[in-house]
């Protein structure tokens, strides 16, 4: 047998190229069609887990940040208070032990006659 010349295996390739383009064109034309039919087959789908927006109220985040700031100062002033009552409660007894000391010091030396 002889052997086709390169002329002609390069012929052969190009209608082979042409017929599978053809092929190819044909199969993607089926696939356009079958998606087109399940489109229209399908119901739309309305997304309704969200619910509707609200819209952004500024008066009520200046309120909430307001409250938040006054809150804060109050349990500022309320610690403060806690602390310097504290401090008076310290002083005060320290003062009263002192005294104390003091006058059972001069009541024992009465005692004994000094």
């Amino acid at each position: 047998m002889t052997e086709p010349s390169p002329l002609a295996k390069a012929e052969a390739a190009a209608k082979e190229a042409a017929t599978n383009t053809a092929v190819v064109q044909l199969a993607m034309a089926a696939l356009d069609v079958a998606k087109l039919a399940a489109a229209t087959q399908q119901q739309p789908h309305h997304c309704e887990h969200h619910g509707p927006q609200q819209e952004f109220q500024a008066k009520k985040w200046l309120t909430i940040g307001g409250l938040a700031v006054v809150g804060g100062c109050v349990v500022c002033f309320l610690a403060m208070a806690f602390a310097v009552a504290a401090i008076a409660v310290a002083v005060g007894g320290t003062c009263a032990t002192a005294c104390l000391l003091v006058l059972r010091s001069m009541w024992r030396a009465h005692q004994k006659g000094r």
